[in-house]
């Protein structure tokens, strides 16, 4: 039977009202069926696909959304719409597939950022968050059979450690003696949404889903009251842009160096991108040269363009010592994925491609739980711990990485001195002694600096 006329699972509640009870196999059924039409129809659009979320795609949709987002507009939290679940979805599917759904203007928020400046945040209700992942989630079964190895970034299976391996690999390996590394200027906010409109139209034909697409890029910001409108940008904060922004550069960028740059070049290439965080390795100096230009002219025509400042071209490889010292040029490191990296030599005397954790980022880390201890330094001993250590797992996990030992253990050096420091301000009283300190870490202690195996799986 099909979705549309399947009859929903239903449990008791304990006053005797049916409730929905999700039904995660008919969802994964029904995702599966997707895949497989998207597999097998690749020359022309597929057509007929909003009927897909029913109550069981809906409730998968907000079960995969991360509850504590603060809320949009409407100031309805997460707790709030999970207190009438079944309700709510029933609604939004009824508006979705009736057509009568409106996107409500993101709420625009500023949060400091570590160098004192603050950076604007989108927050999008929580009904069109679900509304966008529900959409997401046919997108990603669609264009997960068309993306190309070299894109990594906001896709199942695929994480920023792979393409920073890929990257170490394939200087390593290859005959890489340059690297491009590339920087889109304001990328999210100057995506076209006329080209972008054509490149979904690629895949897909029902006019519903485009519809859904179109309002969510129109909605706007609301700031101070104030709604403003734009006709380029991804929505500000939603769920649906990491997916939109891998669709337009699939078209713009992964498809064009794959299928018309790489049998130009005269020497190898390797592409990696991470959604807009873009990284090329070339072995001739002379292709890489020919590319950047072209690149430039090619991000032009899709309306993006290229930060000059941040955009840089340096030897890099096996041989860069040598060619460096040749040339009078220092020793050139890149920056890619919150890691810089070098050229470096293994104990066997092999040439290595070396990474560690950028010092901006580093910083960065370190300035926020420098304010943290110092805004929590009254709060109780344990549930300070209980942080600190959720703090250096999330480090440990993306910055643990092969060679990033020293970095991974200055962090921690640092989590140490600063909350024994603002420990030692609870009160009057004498500081807080590194014995004492040493003695209150048996009982409280703080993770030590480690390589998580688990990364790399």
């Amino acid at each position: 039977m099909s979705a549309e006329g399947r009859e929903p699972q239903q449990a008791s509640t304990a006053h005797g009202k049916k409730a929905w009870s999700p039904n995660h196999s008919t969802f994964s059924t029904n995702m599966a069926a997707l895949i497989a039409r998207a597999k097998k129809i690749r020359k022309e659009p597929l057509k007929t696909l909003a009927h897909l979320m029913d109550e069981d795609w809906l409730h998968e949709s907000w079960k995969r959304l991360r509850k504590g987002a603060s809320a949009g507009i409407d100031a309805m939290s997460a707790q709030d719409y999970a207190a009438t679940l079944d309700d709510n979805v029933n609604n939004l599917r009824q508006k979705l597939l009736s057509g009568n759904y409106k996107a409500l203007p993101v709420k625009r928020v500023y949060i400091p950022k570590s160098d004192g400046k603050q950076r604007p945040l989108g927050l999008p209700t929580v009904e069109d968050k679900i509304a966008q992942n529900a959409v997401g989630l046919i997108l990603t079964a669609i264009y997960e059979q068309d993306f190309l190895p070299s894109s990594y970034g906001f896709r199942p299976g695929r994480n920023a450690h792979q393409a920073v391996e890929g990257v170490k690999a394939a200087i390593a390996q290859g005959k890489v003696s340059w690297v491009l590394d590339v920087d889109i200027q304001s990328f999210f906010d100057t995506l076209n949404h006329d080209w972008l409109a054509k490149f979904v139209g690629h895949r897909i034909a029902d006019k519903r889903l485009l519809r859904l697409i179109q309002r969510w890029l129109k909605a706007g910001v609301m700031e101070e009251g104030k709604v403003t409108r734009s006709s380029s940008g991804s929505p500000q904060g939603g769920v649906i842009s990491p997916i939109l922004a891998n669709i337009y550069l699939h078209y713009v960028l992964d498809i064009w160096v794959d299928k018309i740059v790489k049998p130009r070049m005269k020497g190898e290439i390797y592409s990696f991108r991470y959604a807009d965080d873009i990284l090329f390795c070339f072995q001739l100096q002379r292709d890489a040269l020919k590319f950047q230009r072209a690149l430039n002219k090619r991000l032009e025509k899709f309306g993006l363009k290229l930060n000059q400042e941040k955009t840089k071209l340096c030897r890099f490889g096996r041989y860069a010592k040598k060619n460096a010292a040749l040339n009078q040029e220092r020793r050139a490191t890149f920056n890619f994925l919150g890691f810089t990296f070098y050229n470096g030599i293994s104990r066997s005397g092999k040439y290595r491609t070396g990474c560690r954790t950028q010092s901006k980022r580093l910083s960065a880390a370190m300035n926020r739980v420098t304010v943290w201890c110092k805004d929590n330094r009254h709060q109780a001993v344990a549930w300070q711990a209980r942080y600190l250590n959720a703090v250096l797992r999330g480090h440990y996990y993306y910055y643990g990485v092969t060679g990033n030992f020293p970095s991974v253990s200055a962090f921690y050096r640092h989590m140490v001195e600063v909350w024994r420091r603002y420990l030692s301000k609870r009160s009057q009283r004498a500081k807080l002694s590194w014995e004492k300190f040493n003695k209150m870490l048996e009982s409280y202690p703080l993770i030590k600096p480690h390589l998580p195996k688990s990364i790399y799986v």
